[in-house]
């Protein structure tokens, strides 16, 4: 059995949250073997503790928000994904405002401070989720499905298909690990559309996101942007579901496979993995 890692010492990020525009710092804090992964909201009359879990999951459009004590913190896919990605169980991340920072649109820069902060084994097994049925939600054009794992971690198989048009039909199949995330997954940016940029500054949001900052796509191509990768798109799609997994509470055991699939078919699957799991442990 795996055991439980936390990090060496503190480390912060700072930026500016994408939907709200606000100015925001982070700070990923060690923790004690059982803590899990918990956001705190500092700002708040009294700290307020958000356990990372589907649970407190909250619906939100193109991102993944999480609340408690009518408290949100929003967007915290990036910064899961990474402290997943890296393989930390165990961190308090406390954020002075509403949203996390957008940053570049990767994880990347999480990834950097992780890094710098160091590991630690806490000394405590971890008792993974283990897969062992397939399990899917969607329907015949978005979908995913966790099956038994083909190892003992996360695999991800993963198909992007947007059409005729610059980003096109994209696929990855990837084994999750430190060194795997880091390289191939942590620097892949959110992309969106031309037409949903302007959509969302029409509403108000991302008034202070520039095209230095994520992926927009005209009929052409990235806007003032240059691809990190020719598929680019689908690793910031594993990105996101390396995050998204975070839910289950813990560690995934699995092989997934995703059609289209966003945060909120994402989220879904950690449901019914959580429920899965608990009918097959009173049984």
């Amino acid at each position: 059995m795996p055991i439980q890692q936390t990090i060496r010492r503190a480390v912060s990020v700072a930026g500016t949250g994408y939907w709200t525009g606000r100015p925001v710092r982070v700070e990923f804090l060690p923790a004690p073997a059982g803590t899990g992964l918990t956001f705190v909201r500092i700002d708040a009359a009294s700290p307020v503790r958000i356990p990372v879990t589907v649970a407190h999951r909250v619906d939100a459009t193109a991102r993944t928000n999480l609340a408690a004590a009518g408290v949100q913190v929003q967007m915290v896919e990036h910064a899961l994904s990474a402290l997943a990605g890296l393989g930390i169980d165990c961190c308090v991340i406390r954020i002075d405002a509403e949203e996390m920072p957008g940053l570049d649109g990767s994880s990347r820069a999480f990834v950097d401070a992780l890094d710098e902060a160091g590991i630690e084994r806490l000394g405590a097994p971890v008792e993974p989720l283990v897969v062992a049925e397939t399990c899917r939600v969607g329907d015949e054009t978005s979908w995913v499905e966790a099956s038994p794992p083909r190892f003992a971690g996360l695999s991800v198989e993963y198909e992007l298909d947007y059409g005729a048009g610059p980003i096109g039909r994209q696929t990855l199949a990837i084994r999750v690990g430190p060194e795997s995330y880091r390289t191939e997954l942590a620097a892949a940016r959110t992309f969106i559309s031309l037409e949903e940029a302007g959509r969302l500054r029409s509403a108000g949001l991302a008034l202070g996101v520039t095209f230095d900052e994520l992926l927009v796509f005209d009929d052409r191509g990235p806007v003032g942007n240059t691809l990190r990768w020719p598929d680019e798109c689908v690793r910031h799609k594993v990105l996101d579901l390396v995050g998204d997994l975070t839910l289950v509470g813990r560690p995934v055991h699995a092989h997934v496979r995703a059609c289209r699939s966003g945060h909120r078919l994402n989220a879904a699957l950690a449901s019914r993995l959580v429920a899965t799991s608990g009918r097959r442990a009173s049984a």
